[in-house]
């Protein structure tokens, strides 16, 4: 209210001195916001790349300012792996790898790695596993130690898997009440079609219900092989140690014979419209995007950069049309998801019902602007600035080095690309940004999935553009089946 009363009586002050008001402040306020600080220099630490005799792929990176080492495994293989029907094995397995391996228990590996002031984590994602072990360098003998156990030789207990199974259940129970959960769903299935990526990584009931221990074994054994798998050693270690180590915990993993990838490409950018009723939601979970750019795309950094001004940190177009000057959301997105196949990206938000179609439109709309018109040298900059002022907490501690080196290891890009990351983000220009848009963005091609009441805003529909769609009531929704409705079961015998 202060404000506001100061605000006032200017006004009133300027409208008795017009020519004053002119002369001094033509349009207050006319300051803009300060330019960020100079970034700082920052030099990536020494690092070494080796393999061991059976295709361990290995790099230590050092780094003494802390003394702590991350150890962190990653194996090439995830839900995209998973068997046909019985998507998340590959989740599941994960969760196993530390509740019992060795000649450990579940409760004796929690307690020794408590003992000792360490973490250990396990887990997995579309296109890989991961075991991460952080320990204090004094305590680095029985990492690798531990490290070893936990992959190499997992006990997968039945009962262990009862109980993931269960807790994975119920978080699936809670997941399929909640629109944004299951905004995220349909989208990845409606963009990936029946590519493993359209599935969800941890499954659905009848695939997790159908999972056996010998599923989980056959999986470690098919993947959990050297010749597959990535460590990284990141810390407070010589380069010698690391390697005498990391020979000594796996030097005699056998190596195995790897299964080609047998996959369906994902379909082509397609316009569908799905809409999930939930009558009693007072909100639609808006999602907008289609398939996009595999992480090794020579255009994945300028396209990235192009949905950041769309819709990310540092510049955000959609947060600024449909928040700032509509008052139609709290917030908006847009991010790029690339995987080792393929990738997409979603422009994201949630709205009142009755503002559904002046949203779905307005996201539209500003894909189109993004090819239409070339971004300002000042929005760019703003985006370019957030990237590379942050690019220096992505490198400043162990585990943060570890993820990064891993992530290009991963998928086959050189190590200079960390080094060199913020001198190429500022190297993209407006005419980068215009280029990659109208390649690779295709406004009349979008897969677009609204999960609310349909009854508030599917007649808005029509007015965007959006007239023809497919209505799924959310008891009915079946990932599994091409119309995204659950099919219904044939009569019992002798039912009349």
């Amino acid at each position: 209210m202060r404000a506001l009363g100061l605000h006032v009586a200017l006004g009133a002050v300027l409208g008795l001195v017009p020519t004053f008001a002119a002369a001094q402040v033509p349009n207050w306020p006319s300051e803009q916001p300060p330019r960020p600080l100079q970034a700082r220099e920052v030099n990536f630490p020494p690092y070494e790349i080796t393999s061991l005799k059976n295709g361990l792929q290995v790099v230590v990176v050092q780094h003494h300012e802390q003394p702590v080492v991350t150890l962190r495994l990653l194996v090439r293989a995830g839900g995209a792996q998973d068997p046909p029907r019985k998507q998340g094995v590959a989740a599941l397995a994960a969760a196993l790898l530390d509740q019992g391996a060795g000649t450990r228990s579940a409760a004796q590996i929690a307690d020794a790695i408590d003992t000792i002031g360490g973490a250990l984590s396990t887990g997995a994602g579309s296109d890989l596993s991961v075991a991460d072990v952080l320990v204090m360098n004094d305590g680095l003998a029985f990492g690798f130690q531990l490290l070893a156990d936990v992959v190499r030789r997992p006990a997968f207990h039945q009962q262990e898997l009862d109980r993931q199974r269960q807790q994975a259940l119920s978080g699936m129970r809670v997941n399929y009440e909640d629109p944004d959960s299951v905004a995220s769903l349909v989208f990845d299935r409606l963009v990936y079609g029946f590519h493993p990526y359209g599935l969800p990584n941890t499954g659905t009931p009848e695939s997790l219900a159908a999972i056996t221990v010998a599923d989980l074994r056959a999986f470690h054994k098919t993947w959990f092989v050297p010749n597959n798998t990535i460590l990284g050693i990141v810390g407070d270690i010589t380069t010698a140690d690391a390697l005498a180590a990391a020979e000594k915990a796996f030097g005699d993993w056998q190596p195995g014979e790897l299964p080609t990838s047998d996959h369906p490409a994902p379909p082509p950018p397609t316009r569908r419209v799905v809409v999930i009723n939930k009558p009693d939601a007072v909100q639609t979970e808006v999602r907008v995007g289609h398939v996009a750019l595999p992480r090794t795309h020579p255009d994945f950094l300028a396209f990235d950069l192009a949905l950041k001004i769309l819709g990310g940190e540092g510049a955000n177009r959609l947060h600024q049309v449909l928040r700032s000057d509509r008052g139609l959301t709290y917030g908006a997105s847009a991010d790029l998801t690339s995987l080792r196949e393929s990738g997409d990206f979603a422009a994201e938000t949630d709205t009142r019902s009755d503002a559904t179609g002046e949203v779905l439109r307005l996201i539209v709309d500003e894909i189109t602007r993004l090819q239409r018109e070339p971004v300002s040298l000042r929005e760019l900059r703003s985006a370019q600035d957030y990237l590379a002022g942050k690019f220096p907490l992505t490198i400043e501690t162990p585990g943060a080095i570890a993820t990064q080196v891993l992530d290009v290891l991963f998928y086959g890009l050189p190590l200079s690309d960390i080094e060199t990351y913020r001198v190429r983000v500022n190297a993209i220009t407006p005419d980068d940004i215009q280029r990659v848009a109208r390649q690779y963005l295709h406004p009349d091609r979008l897969s677009v999935v609204l999960v609310g009441n349909a009854a508030a805003f599917t007649g808005q529909l029509s007015g965007g553009g959006f007239d023809r769609f497919e209505l799924v009531e959310l008891p009915q929704l079946d990932l599994s089946s091409v119309t995204f409705q659950r099919r219904p079961r044939p009569p019992a015998a002798g039912a009349r």
